[in-house]
């Protein structure tokens, strides 16, 4: 294990895992709650919870999932695959001398984080869900579906399945593409309704033609050049710069991986077909949010998926980035609960 100290948000750890290295930001003493985050994001989408839950009496952990930040990037499409994750998860756990933790995700990570329960009930021993509900592995191959949505446009996971497609898109001009992205899925900046939805693509496009037009260094098509001109309330320029500079600096390759392992996964956890996940369980979406809407039926479905759940809230008015725009609000529900958890 390496350490250093420096940006104030907590103290930063190599640890060794089956990825290689995981990079994980830590902060405060207590019970050991692991951050996991989503795309496309890194530790840094919980730094609003590091000091939040740390002043409860927690010891809050977040990492870089293998592929991003400075974890560890495999080469190989096939190291991205829910058990390897899964297996980094517990691996961070035990390299932090713990026997238990409390796992919290957000979009890829709320699934990354359900799945990490259902594997690893020995580690896990509760688990919170932003943003994505939970939905047992089932169904026909994840492939066939995504590949089915849309009509004549393409549905973004599909957009994203063949190397380098998107890579080409993004990596130009990453910060204008992350800006963009952001924004097109955060409340207040978000296309309006009966626009075209920026998570299908036309049929040759991109999917950056249908984000809102925000700043950027290359220039989007119309994108407003003032400072912050775009940009959704939670996020500054400068944040945006910390994003933005991980990601010059590592490439899309890595976090991209991770939509490129979905038909790994269904073949990986058939055992697993439509099991419930029991520990006890917290659900935060946002209504403005798709991955929340689109997956109302997933929700409904709590009582038998997730019979442990404590509470779901779906905030009103919230987007997708919920712990970054809603930071208080998640902050209180996150420490709530945890205070109800037992042991």
């Amino acid at each position: 294990m390496t350490q250093r100290t420096g940006d104030g948000l907590g103290t930063h750890r190599l640890l060794a895992t089956p990825a290689g290295r995981t990079h994980v930001v830590e902060r405060g003493s207590g019970p050991l709650v692991l951050l996991v985050h989503g795309f496309p994001e890194c530790w840094y989408s919980w730094r609003h919870q590091l000091s939040a839950l740390a002043d409860a009496g927690y010891r809050a952990v977040a990492l870089d999932v293998r592929g991003y930040g400075r974890s560890s990037k495999p080469a190989d499409p096939a190291a991205y695959r829910m058990l390897d994750l899964v297996a980094d998860n517990a691996a961070v756990v035990e390299a932090l001398g713990e026997e238990s933790a409390v796992v919290v995700g957000h979009d890829w990570g709320a699934v990354i984080a359900a799945n990490s329960a259902l594997v690893r009930p020995d580690v896990f021993r509760a688990v919170g869900l932003l943003s994505v509900p939970y939905t047992p592995r089932g169904g026909p191959r994840p492939s066939e579906v995504f590949a089915g949505m849309g009509g004549d446009e393409e549905f973004y996971v599909s957009y994203f399945q063949r190397p380098g497609r998107a890579e080409a898109e993004i990596e130009p001009d990453v910060r204008g593409w992350l800006a963009g992205f952001y924004a097109a899925l955060s409340a207040g900046t978000m296309p309006p309704p009966g626009a075209p939805d920026p998570h299908f693509v036309a049929r040759g496009g991109r999917l950056r033609d249908r984000f809102p037009a925000v700043g950027s260094a290359n220039g989007t098509g119309g994108a407003d050049r003032r400072p912050g001109a775009g940009l959704p309330g939670w996020l500054s320029e400068a944040e945006l710069d910390v994003y933005a500079e991980e990601f010059e600096r590592t490439g899309l390759t890595g976090a991209l991986n991770r939509y490129r392992s979905m038909d790994r996964d269904w073949e990986d956890l058939a055992a697993f077909d439509g099991a419930p996940v029991p520990q006890p369980s917290l659900f935060l979406g946002g209504s403005l949010d798709a991955s929340t809407t689109w997956l109302a039926d997933a929700i409904d479905a709590y009582p038998v998926t997730l019979p442990g759940l404590v509470a779901s809230h779906v905030l009103d008015g919230a987007g997708h980035f919920i712990q970054q725009e809603r930071a208080a609000e998640v902050n209180a529900h996150l420490t709530r609960w945890l205070a109800a958890l037992p042991g």
